[in-house]
């Protein structure tokens, strides 16, 4: 299981420099996420993608459940209604179809809508701060932290998500 941290940072080469570090203590490049200003440059740097920035992953998830529950109700009434497919044939395959399509129109809508986790950084995200985002192991959380802190002290905003989507 991993945890996401977050790290606010004063300038680009800070994060560059951090990056380099959390590569050389064998961080894949692939759980390194960086947020900037959209004017400043995030050359050479693992910028985060649409999964990271926004709400699609939440939105997918509610989107299964509700349209999902959604689509069994619907089943079971028109199963009561004795239509040409038999019950349990009906309440699944409205259940799936509704999650299809609950899935699909939030998957739409959260990637419209900006990470929650993020909204709380973007103050500073906009004043030019650079947001650094590290997916690591749960029993490498405190390593990383303290290996941050100890070589730069002016990274702040620190906070441990309790956890992270299983993907992407």
């Amino acid at each position: 299981m991993k945890r996401r941290l977050y790290f606010l940072l004063p300038d680009v080469s800070t994060t560059r420099q951090i990056v380099n570090e959390l590569l050389l203590a064998r961080i894949d490049s692939r759980h390194i996420h960086v947020i900037a200003k959209d004017e400043t440059s995030l050359k050479g740097l693992p910028e985060a993608n649409l999964f990271q920035k926004s709400d699609v992953i939440h939105g997918l998830e509610m989107g299964l459940v509700v349209g999902g529950l959604t689509g069994a109700v619907g089943g079971i009434i028109a199963a009561q209604l004795n239509t040409v497919l038999a019950g349990g044939a009906l309440i699944l395959a409205c259940s799936l179809a509704g999650a299809f399509i609950g899935s699909w129109v939030a998957g739409m809508i959260g990637a419209d809508v900006r990470n929650s986790q993020i909204k709380n950084y973007q103050d500073a995200i906009d004043n030019g701060e650079v947001l650094l985002m590290v997916d690591t192991p749960k029993p490498r959380v405190s390593e990383t932290i303290a290996m941050i802190k100890r070589r730069h002290p002016e990274a702040h905003g620190q906070k441990v998500e309790p956890t992270i989507p299983a993907f992407p």
